[in-house]
């Protein structure tokens, strides 16, 4: 059965506050770190799964993300498929 891997970024939406983004952004001005305008703060999780195809793996890894990555209410995901080293569209 071919082997797959997943990236799957995790950011809070546009909408909702970085408390964490914001105090790391207020931390790297102190540290003298010149020009930063916004910081904020996601998960990168990358992932290793075996399925018949693509679509399947990439249906599962949907799934995972969906339900259990990403909080849908306060965050979006992305989601980059590889297969024998080679990037597959998704």
């Amino acid at each position: 059965m071919p082997n797959f891997r997943a990236n799957i970024q995790v950011s809070l939406r546009p909408s909702v506050l970085d408390p964490a983004g914001e105090a790391t952004k207020s931390a790297a001005i102190k540290l003298g770190i010149r020009g930063l305008t916004k910081l904020r703060i996601g998960k990168s999780i990358d992932i290793e799964i075996e399925a018949s195809t693509k679509e399947e793996a990439k249906g599962q890894v949907e799934l995972l993300s969906d339900r259990l990555l990403a909080n849908p209410v306060i965050e979006d995901w992305t989601l980059e498929l590889f297969s024998d080293d080679l990037s597959i569209d998704v």
